[in-house]
Formats: C-alpha cells, structure tokens, sequence
C-alpha cells in the first residue's frame, strides 16, 4: 500500500454487480491505467509534499506540457494532470516518470471521496433543477403548474437573499460524492459501489478517507474443472453404474454337478 491519499482515473463503464450475500449493486468501472508520475513536490523545495499524476493523451498541446512531460520521460502530453498529497512526508515518494497502479493505493472495503465535473443539462426550471412540486392543477391554475411560487418577503427585506432555490442552469459543476465504497481492485482498474459524476471518459479524482468494517465483497463465480477431469470422472460413474448391473455370480446347482462329469467323492460310511 502507498502512503498517497489517492489516484486520478478515467471514469468507464456503470453496470451491475452481485455481492457474497446475494445482494445487486450499481458499480462504476473507473480505469487508472496509464496514469504517471509527472512531478514531485517535497517539502523543502515547495513546502509541501504531493505528487502530480498525469493520464490520458492530448492531442494538441503546448510546448509547455510537451517540456513538462519530457522531463519525466515521457514523449506525449498526458490529457489530465492533478496534484495528489501525501500523507506522510517521511515516507518514500514516487520517482519521477514512474507509472502508477490502483491497487498501489487502494484495496477492497475502502471508503473514498470521488470528484468529478458533472454533465452539462443546460437551463432548467425549478421542477427539474430542485425537484419542485409545482403549483395546484386546479381552479383555473393553467400556468402555475411548473412554476416557482414567491421568493422572497415585500417591503422587509425588500430583496431576494442569496442562495434562493431559482431557476437557472444545471450541471457543468464541479462534484464530489463523499463515503462510497471500493468493491474491486485491479492493477488498473477501480471499482466503485454506486455512480460518479461525470461522462464516461472524463476524469475523476478518487481519495480514500477510511476503510469500512462490514465489507462484503464482490461474488466470484468458482473455478471451473479441467475437461479431462470431468471425463474421468465420469467414465468412473459409468463404470461403476454398469458393474452394479450385472448379476452376482450364483453356487452351482447338485444337478448340474452331476452332469459335469466330474467324480464325485465317495462317502465312506461311518459304521
């Protein structure tokens, strides 16, 4: 386990899962592969210890990006970079241009912070942005029925105090979604009960902040038996089932012991 508080990633796929107990769970795919060490920070230099992650490919990028990444080895301009604490500073960092896996940083049963940049839903009404119940439907209420109703007091205060629940526009913000919790863990790939902001193929940002006491993870299908053991396995049955069949062998008869013209044993007689 590394001594960092979290990863950057490229949000995937959201499916489905089961759990040991039976129990089906939404769980986004979140894929770290590709994410490099780009810079280091430390505390006698910047006074402060973090590490810059960087991931993904950028297409057009400046001269600036493109010298960045060359002086951690690489050749192409990452997409992404964000900066990761450290949480402690003593310990050892990651070298430069060293790649980095999720499962350096996170297990199965981590409780972490996930942030991303949510979709973009454009203006929208109460209804829809606050989840509004809209006017009465009835008594000649024809264009009430999405609208928001008052805001605010007359004369006292005389105005709309900030922060009123109006209509205006949704998404496009950046969200972190706090206590979700790590069900699976690839080298890289990360795995996550519930959904994360975003669109898939956007960043995310995930940073462990516990562990939870009453994990229960993910159901593994059993592995399977090789064919050849099967067949074995079954031509013994067969085998056995058939011998069960055939009848026992019977004691022979006096009758066809006479007709077998073998001698018969004289017996002598006692007197």
């Amino acid at each position: 386990m590394s001594n960092m508080l979290g990863i950057i990633g490229i949000k995937g796929t959201q499916s489905q899962k089961f759990l040991e107990n039976g129990a089906r769970v939404p769980v986004t795919q979140i894929n770290t592969g590709g994410a490099f060490v780009v810079s280091v920070k430390n505390e006698e230099k910047d006074k402060y210890s973090a590490v810059q992650l960087g991931i993904g490919i950028k297409k057009k990028a400046s001269r600036a990006v493109l010298g960045h990444a060359k002086k951690a080895g690489q050749e192409i301009a990452p997409r992404f970079l964000k900066e990761i604490r450290v949480v402690d500073a003593d310990e050892v960092l990651p070298e430069k241009g060293s790649k980095l896996k999720a499962s350096d940083v996170f297990k199965p049963g981590d409780i972490v912070d996930v942030q991303g940049h949510s979709k973009g839903k454009g203006f929208a009404g109460v209804v829809k942005r606050h989840g509004f119940h809209g006017g009465p439907k009835t008594h000649g209420q024809s264009d009430r029925h999405r609208a928001p109703g008052a805001i605010g007091q007359g004369t006292t205060p005389g105005r709309v105090y900030r922060g009123k629940k109006m209509a205006g526009r949704m998404g496009n913000a950046d969200v972190t979604l706090k206590n979700l919790l790590v069900v699976d863990v690839k080298d890289d790939e990360l795995y996550i009960k519930g959904l994360v902001p975003g669109f898939k193929g956007s960043l995310v940002i995930i940073k462990k902040t516990g562990e939870s006491k009453k994990f229960v993870p993910l159901y593994t299908e059993t592995t399977e038996v090789p064919v050849e053991e099967v067949v074995v396995e079954v031509k013994a049955e067969e085998k056995a089932a058939s011998a069960s069949l055939e009848p026992a062998p019977s004691e022979p008869k006096a009758a066809d012991v006479e007709n077998s013209g073998e001698p018969k044993e004289e017996v002598k007689d006692a007197s």
